[in-house]
């Protein structure tokens, strides 16, 4: 393999793994504020111990998070160094604002919160899960707007002297309109997320670890319904912004749209691809079922609108930008696209079913029916489906975007440094194995404390000062 390839492998198994703690965080940080908030206004003691249950899942995600996302910011010097010369001056600015802003507000009010149980006031308490809760949002939108700019480059100019692109215009990047269309749709999918896991570990104890604790059940319970809610109305809100997001792809980006449609040459109006086969290299299609007009309408807003094919724009592409290929790897970006849909449709679908099976004071249980047995695999499902399903999306917008690092400026041949191919295997394989080690750390880790459940928290008051109930996870 060459060092592009392998350097191109080494960045997608880090992000990748990083982006898996991501959503989690952002997402679960605010149902974790909003449980400690019921508790306060309510004082029923089943809040404080869903805030302190799911409060360790959230700070073992959290930490996990930090520690992936280190090597990440080191990867543009160590195999990016082109990249990072060409636009580093456009790209570093809100880099540097989520560490030092964002990042810095979410470890310190995160750092009062777990230690600040016997010594906080309750509301200033809640208010520090809060306040990082923001801070995840904070760091996600400046992470994303540098994000965004490689899809669509704006507020810069190219310095011909330095042979550099340069910043103009910061506000530009922030209201980049390819940002604002990203940033709502990978917010509503971290909620997709937060709440399919909170879903699904609640209605599993519901149904495979039944307890005589009535109080118990009822706060599982409790916690099955906010999480179906949640996750609800987070797919909702993914399939809106994602009809937007979409629009704008169609605008900027329009290779993407047609890869990730199989669309080969341009229609008006255009068929929405049900399904494809095409060769093994995505030159063509063999077979397709399709629905009329529906993908005009979903890239235009109009059923009569153009879609440009994957050919002719390829063909416009070799004019403008010179001979080349400007074609994704076909195959990849339409199964990505339709995998990121299938999968949150899914989730959305078990936790209508969650709250269904919840109705009028129902509980769930694993009575050995069919439908209990099919039930219990949904719910356990549940948590990893729009992991999967953001991953994916991930895939497709960084693959659906190639051949370039930055659309129109730098391919990503060009970004690349000058290591040798073993420097790059090296690093490449130590990283897998060192974040295979840490993979098997966190799923113990979550899978002991989602196991343990509500029976190992006390419903006291931990004002008392006789309980530190996060601090085992340090």
């Amino acid at each position: 393999m060459t060092v592009l390839e392998l350097s191109r492998w080494q960045f997608g198994i880090t992000t990748v793994y990083h982006f898996l703690f991501v959503p989690i965080t952002i997402g679960l940080g605010f149902l974790v504020a909003g449980f400690e908030t019921a508790w306060i206004r309510t004082g029923h003691d089943r809040w404080l111990r869903l805030t302190k249950f799911y409060g360790r899942l959230f700070l073992i995600n959290f930490a996990m998070g930090v520690v992936t996302g280190i090597v990440q910011e080191f990867q543009f010097g160590m195999n990016w160094s082109a990249y990072s010369r060409f636009v580093g001056d456009i790209f570093g600015a809100p880099l540097a604002i989520e560490a030092l802003a964002a990042f810095f507000l979410e470890s310190t009010f995160l750092g009062l919160w777990i230690f600040g149980w016997d010594r906080l006031p309750r509301p200033v308490h809640a208010a520090c899960m809060w306040i990082a809760a923001i801070g995840t949002l904070l760091s996600a939108y400046f992470i994303l707007a540098a994000n965004s700019w490689m899809q669509h480059p704006v507020g810069y100019h190219y310095n011909p002297i330095s042979h550099r692109e340069e910043l103009t215009s910061f506000l530009a990047v922030m209201t980049n309109p390819e940002q604002l269309g990203t940033f709502p749709h990978t917010i509503a999918a971290c909620f997709l997320v937060a709440g399919g896991m909170v879903t699904g570990v609640a209605v599993w104890h519901l149904m495979r670890r039944p307890v005589e604790d009535p109080d118990t059940t009822a706060a599982f319970r409790t916690a099955a319904k906010v999480g179906a809610i949640t996750a609800l109305v987070a797919a909702v809100g993914t399939m809106i912004t994602g009809d937007v997001l979409g629009k704008l792809m169609t605008m900027y980006q329009p290779m993407k749209m047609a890869a990730a449609e199989a669309l080969y040459h341009t229609a008006q109006p255009a068929p929405f691809s049900l399904f494809t086969i095409g060769t093994l290299n995505g030159s063509r299609p063999v077979f397709q079922i399709t629905l009329p007009r529906l993908l005009s309408f979903l890239a235009t807003g109009n059923f009569s609108g153009q879609v440009k094919g994957i050919d002719n724009i390829q063909a416009l592409y070799s004019q403008v930008y010179g001979p080349g290929s400007y074609t994704p790897i076909i195959p990849v970006t339409y199964w990505s696209f339709r995998l990121m849909i299938g999968l949150g449709m899914a989730t959305a679908l078990i936790a209508l079913v969650v709250l269904w099976s919840l109705r009028k004071g129902r509980v769930p249980a694993a009575s050995g029916s069919r439908w209990s047995r099919l039930l219990l695999w949904a719910v356990i499902a549940m948590p990893f489906l729009p992991l999967a399903a953001m991953s994916v999306g991930w895939i497709f917008t960084e693959m659906g975007r190639q051949p370039w690092l930055v659309f129109g400026q730098m391919k990503t041949s060009a970004g690349v440094s000058a290591n040798s191919a073993g420097e790059v295997l090296a690093s490449v394989i130590i990283l897998t194995l060192l974040y295979g080690g840490l993979a098997i750390v966190e799923g113990g880790l979550m899978f002991k404390y989602a196991r343990a459940g509500l029976d190992a928290e006390e419903p006291a008051d931990p004002a008392d000062g006789d309980q530190e109930p996060l601090a085992l996870v340090y």
